[in-house]
């Protein structure tokens, strides 16, 4: 229909150009030559582009079509020569180029896997003794740690964890997240060796956004249970080597198979983004109000009753401006946690226990975050299973401890980004993680320096004092002993 109004137009100036007394045969011979030739040219383009679109080739957009106005008479060449245009100096429609939207190239982002994407980290450590109980007779406690198993009387560099995370979203309603770590043990089982760097699942859910605005969701999966705000920090991001074994005991590699539902207001999403754009070390999304059900057995084992854990944690952070001073642009994170839980621990008979054991814990935590100077405190208190050293047996028992700790933002010294911290931990209880639930008596030490090179690679020196019953009920008494403690972080 464009072609056909372009012709008829064309055809008008051709004829409308001049009165007709000042035509002459010959100004109409040449007016008539120079239309054939436009058709012919209007032709050749419209075939062109009908080969193109059943082809599915992209054709450059059409240039704009001029009516060719006739001159007078007395001012044409005597001579007129008609011009044709080649097919190929003609642009297609743009009409005709999205006629068929089936035959379009994809765009990126059009499929889920143009949305994942890949990352992880890997923490190389070296533990040095300088003083302390590294070994002890049959029966003695010998200094260990239920976080770090290099800390011991040999030594040498180890793989802390080497993680992979494929992470994206599947749509506009669904996200992806599954993380596995290359660098966990195994034991031999004729000898009990201990067989470094094998791959373990992490993380393994999906994430389903309920509301447009991603303010409600559902976890379904592997994921870290909503208890303790340290638990919920990833190891990428903590300051301290390790986590702290009072917080930590409740839900030991704090994951579990189950369901979440989180809810963030758009204010607390916008206080934790600021955070998250000044290079703070939040404890990541976990939603300012969170409710849960898992399996209650932990990480990567299978549930031993038909009852389940549930959780609940709750956490809100301040804005500090309205107090002025060296308060102005602080953040203040306070909040609660709570798990109801029945569990039955591994023996040492070989199984795990016929009887269900009652498991329930609650705990506080307060983060100031360092702008520059902060300060993180978490307590937990609760009753879970620990062996009995005077009935030989695993009883029900009270768990109590927490951590303080201080921390600086140096700020970038010109060779990277600097943040001393220093840290004072205590925990009474058991150890459900290991077989038989042995009770743990710790009180720790550590004194350090995060040392941010690049934003791909982290060097983390520390002194630690600790004294600690090592998670083995077959030892008794406590060890003490001072470390220095290394640890290399390298993102990517």
């Amino acid at each position: 229909m464009r072609r056909s109004t372009a012709i008829a137009v064309s055809c008008s100036a051709l004829f409308l150009a001049a009165p007709a007394s000042a035509q002459t045969v010959e100004d109409l011979q040449r007016q008539i030559l120079e239309l054939k030739a436009q058709v012919e040219a209007l032709r050749a383009e419209r075939n062109a582009e009908l080969a193109a679109a059943r082809s599915g080739a992209a054709v450059a957009p059409a240039a704009p079509q001029t009516a060719v106005a006739s001159a007078p008479a007395t001012q044409a060449p005597a001579t007129p020569a008609p011009t044709t245009q080649a097919p190929a100096a003609q642009s297609s429609s743009p009409q005709l180029a999205t006629a068929d939207p089936s035959r379009e190239k994809p765009k990126n982002g059009d499929h889920w896997y143009d949305r994942l994407k890949l990352r992880g980290y890997t923490q190389m450590r070296y533990n040095a003794f300088i003083d302390g109980d590294d070994t002890a007779p049959s029966g003695r406690s010998r200094l260990r740690s239920v976080h770090d198993s290099s800390i011991n009387e040999n030594g040498g560099f180890s793989l802390r964890r080497a993680r992979l995370i494929l992470q994206g979203d599947l749509s506009d309603h669904v996200s992806l997240y599954f993380q596995s770590d290359f660098a966990s043990a195994v034991n031999a089982q004729s000898n009990g060796e201990r067989r470094e760097h094998y791959v373990q699942l992490r993380d393994a859910y999906a994430d389903v956004f309920l509301t447009g605005d991603h303010t409600l969701k559902v976890r379904l999966g592997q994921s870290k249970v909503p208890f303790g705000w340290e638990n919920l920090q990833s190891s990428s991001n903590r300051l301290t080597l390790d986590r702290s074994d009072a917080i930590n005991s409740a839900v030991p590699s704090e994951r579990d198979l189950g369901v979440v539902l989180f809810y963030t207001p758009t204010r607390v999403q916008r206080i934790w983004d600021r955070l998250v754009k000044a290079k703070q070390k939040t404890f990541g999304n976990y939603g300012a109000f969170a409710l849960a059900a898992y399996n209650g057995q932990g990480v990567n084992r299978t549930e031993q009753n038909k009852g389940l854990a549930t959780y609940a944690m709750a956490t809100w952070p301040f804005e500090l401006d309205g107090l002025g001073g060296a308060f102005r642009g602080q953040v203040l994170e306070v909040g609660g946690t709570a798990m109801l839980n029945k569990i039955r621990p591994e023996l040492r008979t070989g199984g795990v226990s016929d009887a269900d054991f009652t498991d329930n814990h609650f705990g506080v935590h307060a983060i100031l975050y360092p702008q520059p100077f902060g300060l993180q405190a978490e307590w937990t208190k609760g009753r879970g299973p620990q062996y009995n050293d005077a009935l030989r047996a695993i009883r029900v028992t009270d768990a109590s401890g927490g951590y303080v700790q201080a921390m600086y933002d140096v700020g970038d010294v010109g060779l990277g980004r600097l943040m001393p911290y220093g840290r004072w931990q205590h925990y009474r209880g058991g150890w459900k993680a290991s077989t038989n639930s042995p009770r743990l008596e710790t009180d720790e030490i550590e004194v350090g320096v995060e040392w941010q090179i690049f934003d791909a690679l982290e060097l983390t020196l520390a002194y630690a004092n600790m004294k600690r019953r090592e998670a083995d009920e077959r030892r008794s008494g406590r060890a003490e002993g001072n470390l220095i403690r290394t640890q290399v972080q390298w993102n990517y």
